[in-house]
């Protein structure tokens, strides 16, 4: 993996509190979860343009 930058935006608040108590119930940071979260959007997106 690379180096890491900030990156910021804007996300609702309820996905924001879902995210604090998957975080939480996973013993996991929330940048964690979320480089985990657009690894496997990018990974599922790749795979639509193959087909």
């Amino acid at each position: 993996m690379g180096k890491k930058k900030v990156f910021s935006t804007r996300v609702d608040e309820d996905r924001i509190k879902d995210l604090k108590y998957l975080a939480v119930d996973t013993d996991k940071s929330l940048g964690d979860l979320l480089e985990e979260a657009i690894q496997d959007l990018v990974k599922k997106y790749k795979k639509k343009a193959k087909k």
